[in-house]
């Protein structure tokens, strides 16, 4: 998932489309009423450390400065919680030991001491493993932005009917993936999509091309209901589809069309187009919905076009491994290694907790910013469509990580 992926009801929410923040899909109309935003419990996140390092421009962690976080043990981190990020954890190690750390904090042999003692930790000692085998770092000023998403259910079908005639796209023949990397050692790391025209790589079809015909090499695997819907599906990049009949499907995340990702909600504010005190979540969709002509002509300013793939299972994250409702979250890969644990102290208490980053997203980049997953239903809405937190994010490496990269040896004592 480029993840591209991600509902929000609230009116928090329009400034999260505009700043490209969580992934953000309405309900659909078939879907029932929507789930009420939970209010929050506060709490008191803790401070974070000062860190002289800091590096505002850095194009990684290892860039833009770590600095030693408070021990494990301290950190307050409950038993369940624990628990459960431990079998999140236990589940990524088999792509963390392999994977190339885009943050430049750990190599692949970092975590395998930690992973095979995962394999025979049991739930009761799930706390005191996290203390044994990491300490915290914290990335630049360690002030964390939290949204959320979840899985959302729009109306559609797998066969075009009456009612049904939006096409959902699956990944097109002619959409190629360039490695810039492999071209330049100065573009490690940077990667675009387009397609090939004559003796040419261009860009590939924005929205507006792809809504208009242009794009003639991609299958079409289903069909929705509602174009906004599906709009908002797309920054989701992956749910559920009801059918007529009542039966779902799942669709998750295959590709972009390369293309920069724009929120409308920016848009739809400078234009006039939303009232003070009237840009919620709700008041946006409906917008679109009474204005169809000029709602259009909004979603095309966002270029980004999301292709979709059928899903027969859980749904996936970026490290093609099934992500966990209230322990997933989504990062950026440059600042936090995918699989690795990561502790929240926020100013609401369900964001605050022990997570694992098994997703990303078009929209979530940057240190310490995080889109925290939270399952299907109406309960995981209600979370999702209110979070918005702030506060500070200590990231979790194995015991030595600091002292390697500050050149101190490998080191082997854990803060506890």
């Amino acid at each position: 998932m480029d993840s591209t992926r991600k509902l929000i009801v609230m009116t928090s929410l329009a400034l999260l489309l505009s700043a490209c923040g969580g992934r953000i899909v309405p309900p659909s109309a078939t879907a029932g009423a929507p789930a009420p935003v939970r209010r929050p419990t506060p709490s008191k996140p803790l401070p974070p450390v000062a860190n002289p390092t800091i590096v505002p421009a850095g194009a990684n962690a290892a860039g833009a400065g770590v600095v030693a976080g408070p021990a494990v043990s301290s950190l307050g981190i409950g038993q369940s919680r624990a628990a459960r990020a431990l079998a999140a954890f236990r589940l990524s190690c088999r792509e963390l030991v392999r994977r190339t750390d885009q943050s430049g904090l750990t190599r692949g042999a970092d975590w395998a001491p930690a992973c095979n003692a995962a394999q025979s930790v049991t739930d009761r000692d799930a706390l005191d493993f996290f203390a044994t085998n990491f300490e915290t770092v914290q990335v630049g000023d360690g002030k964390a932005f939290a949204t959320g998403y979840y899985i959302p259910e729009i109306a559609g079908s797998r066969d075009r009917r009456r009612g049904y005639e939006v096409p959902i796209y699956g990944r097109p023949a002619d959409l190629i993936d360039v490695d810039l990397g492999k071209f330049s050692d100065a573009l490690k790391g940077k990667s675009i999509r387009g397609r090939v025209d004559g003796k040419n790589l261009v860009p590939y079809y924005d929205r507006t091309q792809i809504e208009t015909g242009a794009m003639t090499q991609a299958p079409i695997i289903a069909w929705a209901a509602d174009p906004v819907a599906l709009f908002f599906l797309q920054v989701q990049g992956s749910g559920d589809v009801r059918q007529p009949d009542g039966s779902t499907f799942r669709l998750g995340y295959d590709s972009q069309n390369g293309r920069d990702y724009t929120g409308i909600g920016a848009l739809m504010r400078d234009r006039g187009m939303l009232e003070r005190g009237h840009a919620t979540m709700q008041d946006i969709v409906a917008w679109l919905h009474t204005h169809p002509d000029e709602g259009r002509e909004v979603m095309r300013a966002n270029k980004s076009y999301v292709f979709f793939r059928l899903l027969d299972g859980p749904p996936l994250g970026a490290m093609g491994l099934p992500v966990t409702g209230g322990v997933t979250v989504a990062s950026d890969p440059k600042f936090v290694p995918l699989g690795a644990p990561i502790f929240l102290s926020m100013d609401r208490t369900d964001a605050t907790g022990l997570w694992i980053a098994q997703d990303t997203g078009g929209a979530i980049k940057g240190a310490n910013r995080v889109d925290t997953f939270w399952g299907a239903g109406k309960e995981a809405e209600a979370i999702a469509g209110g979070m918005s937190g702030r506060g500070t994010a200590f990231l979790l490496v194995p015991v030595g990580t600091l002292a390697r990269l500050q050149g101190g040896g490998s080191g082997t004592t854990p803060q506890r």
